[in-house]
């Protein structure tokens, strides 16, 4: 776990300040995101919080099952409460209240039983906001909450912000963040913040449970993606022994499929198409082929998990699909040899995760050659890269600095003093016997 108490305790701190807490999930609505806000709802309402799901866009009925579904709202009320306060003397009552409309002015009409009101007595001020905290889950910029965002930006640049996810392609937005780019899934990280203490990990239900581990479940697939961690596996053995209905999740998410949904599928693995040479698979659904099997652009979801990434020999998998209301989205999958994440950020200004990612391309004037040209990009993109792993840059070069040794100042010569030579006095001619050693003491004392 890359985050520590600390940030726990900092958001904990936030809701506990908070009152009114909007919550909302990237647009284009998955299991992860959706079932991290739903989450996210059910403990602040255990926590006595108001809180509201915002979703841009009606999520998949295939979801329904999930706790809370029915909560999810699409629009945001920012209803604004202008205040005219009347103080009132001693003793005075109001006997009417009402208000008119005139040449765009309101009228506030107050009429009092006894006494006189004077323009003093009246203050304006402004009610407070329609939301006191935003919790923005499993997105990783603010642009890709849609409508939610691009219609109310006043509100995200004045609302403090705790930005939840675990993309490693975060913006890095908000004013608190939880983000950990080694959990799986954005309920991973709402699972380690409800435990962060005892008294809120109390408050983990069933529910809660199914809606973490669906997250969990689902942008693992089942556990088998490369995001799958020993932590992962522990957290998903504490949710079942919390409770969690993982049979629910397992039928509702895998095992029932609408017959357009099937249909859709088979239209997508018909137009599969692949390039061996530069080992990209891709499939593209239109909106005629969205009309002519009656389905949804969410329908498509799942055809390049379950089929198209199963194409042996590729590195790179992308399913194109238009969308009702204009534009394409492109969902990317990798071996290890391409990082799509950092592939979709440099061309198309997309992100998500090394071998999971995706973008969206908003303007074009026929899909078909979109898709082409969209493959094109990529496959350069995808010979640029492995390119640059190939032969990374040069380490700058350091000249060598001739390394100078410094002198040794040679020893001086120290000269021993010579002995003093030794003078044998001569005997003197008068005969006299000399003793020599006696004479050599002398010369030692003197």
């Amino acid at each position: 776990m890359s985050l520590s108490q600390q940030e726990f305790q900092s958001a904990t701190q936030a809701i506990e300040r908070a009152q009114r807490i909007l919550i909302v999930p990237h647009a284009n609505i998955d299991p992860d995101g959706l079932s991290s806000a739903l989450a996210c709802y059910t403990f602040l309402k255990s926590l006595g919080k108001e809180a509201t799901v915002i979703v841009p866009e009606t999520p998949p009925e295939s979801l329904s099952f999930l706790p809370g579904f029915d909560v999810v709202k699409e629009d945001v009320s920012e209803t604004q409460q202008f205040i005219m306060t009347v103080s009132l003397e001693e003793g005075m009552e109001v006997d009417k209240l009402r208000y008119t409309v005139e040449d765009n002015k309101v009228n506030i009409i107050v009429s009092p039983k006894n006494g006189r009101i004077r323009s003093q007595q009246v203050t304006l001020s402004e009610g407070e906001p329609a939301y006191d905290l935003i919790i923005v889950v499993d997105s990783a910029d603010l642009n890709l909450l849609g409508s939610v965002y691009t219609d109310h930006m006043d509100m995200f640049s004045k609302v403090p912000i705790i930005n939840i996810d675990h993309h490693i392609s975060n913006t890095g937005y908000g004013h608190i963040k939880l983000i950990d780019p080694t959990a799986a899934s954005a309920t991973e990280v709402l699972y380690h913040w409800f435990t962060s203490r005892h008294d809120l990990r109390d408050k983990i239900t069933r529910d809660i449970a199914t809606l973490l581990l669906t997250g969990l479940i689902t942008d693992t697939r089942s556990f088998q993606n490369p995001n799958t961690t020993p932590r992962s596996l522990d957290i998903a053995a504490e949710l079942l022994e919390m409770g969690a209905r993982q049979q629910e999740i397992i039928q509702n998410v895998y095992k029932t499929k609408p017959l357009s949904t099937l249909k859709i599928w088979g239209r997508a693995l018909n137009q599969i198409q692949i390039d061996k040479n530069a080992r990209i698979v891709w499939s593209a659904i239109s909106r005629e082929d969205l009309a002519e099997m009656e389905a949804g652009s969410k329908e498509t979801s799942g055809i390049l998990d379950d089929l198209i990434s199963t194409v042996p020999d590729a590195d790179v998998y992308v399913m194109f699909t238009e969308l009702e209301d204009g534009g394409l989205k492109a969902s990317m999958r990798s071996s290890p040899a391409i990082d799509v994440s950092a592939l979709s950020a440099q061309i198309f200004g997309g992100g998500g995760h090394p071998r999971a990612a995706g973008f969206r391309v908003t303007e074009f004037d026929n899909f078909q050659l979109t898709v082409l040209e969209c493959v094109q990009k990529l496959k350069e993109g995808m010979v640029a890269q492995q390119s640059s792993s190939q032969n990374p840059p040069p380490e700058p070069v350091q000249k060598s600095i001739p390394v100078v040794k410094p002198e040794v100042p040679k020893k001086e010569e120290v000269q021993e003093p010579k002995p003093k030579p030794i003078e044998i006095p001569k005997a003197e001619e008068s005969g006299k016997v000399i003793d020599v050693v006696e004479e050599l003491k002398r010369d030692d004392v003197s």
